[in-house]
């Protein structure tokens, strides 16, 4: 098989996506039961987007041809448990530069939505309630970000006009910015304490499953803000329930560990949580970035060249 009869599965019809190279086979597949065409063929697989994992790695097992798997997330944990299942040599590739400003929004939206009572708010206009008073302010608060990546790094961006007494940088490796530098998480119980709002980007890997557990919460300051636009998984939800219902941390939470958070679960109606539904990368920007992405990743697959964003290579 060659690039030019190559079939290329995509989630969105190929005449919406500008630039697309030509002399490929292009066939929609957005995680339907039925697929488009025989996964033996297919040598460039899209990801459907926010269809779980499920229906991710449904395909992969039959895809003996397959040389690019691309997610539209900036998280590969959905198709990791497929890898295996793929011949060695595929290139795995992510949406780095599609969620960044989305998901950066949310972040700061989460941010001042929780330090200056907009839950209260809402919850006292329907009771017609005046909840006026003294709120926290971002201004003059100290921000960790543990997960410094493009999206840490878009998120600083957008803290920056708000006066932060500062912000500290975590991430799996040790470097200098031009912020500041950004430091490993062996740092963390000297940076924890210190921190007003820590803020979680992270991938979810073995390394950072659970990283947010009993000590991690203890070790921050009273009534500081926890805010996870990461994975649920990076997470222990039972210690993070323990110290909201003691009143003693806030927290802001984009994802849940469990996903979808099930009806009845107590975290839905713990004090001092803010709970959005996985949304950080669900926006009117999402998909012209993700589009531009496949256009000029498809290109430069079809002329032989390297392809941007690659994480993992199948061995």
């Amino acid at each position: 098989m060659t690039a030019t009869t190559a079939d290329v599965w995509l989630p969105f019809p190929a005449d919406e996506i500008d630039g697309l190279p030509e002399g490929l086979n292009y066939l929609l597949w957005d995680g339907e039961p039925d697929y488009p065409g025989d996964p033996a063929d297919c040598a460039y697989y899209v990801v459907p987007y926010m269809k779980g994992p499920e229906v991710a790695v449904r395909p992969l097992a039959s895809m003996g041809a397959v040389r690019v798997v691309q997610t539209l997330s900036a998280g590969i944990d959905h198709v990791e448990p497929g890898l295996g299942l793929l011949p060695a040599g595929v290139r795995l590739c992510n949406a780095k530069g599609v969620h960044e400003a989305s998901t950066a929004e949310l972040t700061l939206a989460l941010i001042l939505a929780s330090l200056r009572g907009f839950p209260g708010f809402v919850h006292g206009q329907d009771k017609e309630e005046w909840l006026s008073g003294f709120y926290p302010a971002l201004a003059d608060k100290s921000v960790l970000i543990v997960g410094y990546g493009s999206i840490g790094s878009a998120i600083e961006d957008r803290l920056v006009p708000f006066e932060c007494a500062r912000v500290e940088r975590v991430a799996r490796s040790a470097r200098t910015t031009a912020r500041g530098p950004v430091r490993t998480l062996d740092d963390l119980p000297a940076l924890l304490p210190e921190a007003d709002v820590v803020i979680l980007s992270t991938p979810l890997t073995p390394a950072t499953q659970g990283l947010v557990g009993a000590d991690f919460l203890a070790a921050m300051p009273d009534g500081a803000l926890l805010v996870n636009v990461a994975r649920g998984g990076v997470v222990d939800t039972k210690a993070l329930l323990s110290e909201l219902e003691s009143g003693r941390l806030r927290a802001a939470l984009d994802v849940t560990d469990p996903e979808p958070l099930p009806a009845g679960h107590p975290l839905w109606h713990a004090p001092n949580v803010l709970i959005t539904p996985h949304v950080g990368g669900s926006t009117s920007a999402f998909e012209p970035r993700a589009k531009r992405l496949l256009a000029a990743q498809l290109t430069r697959f079809a002329a032989g060249e390297p392809l941007r964003n690659v994480v993992a290579t199948t061995g």
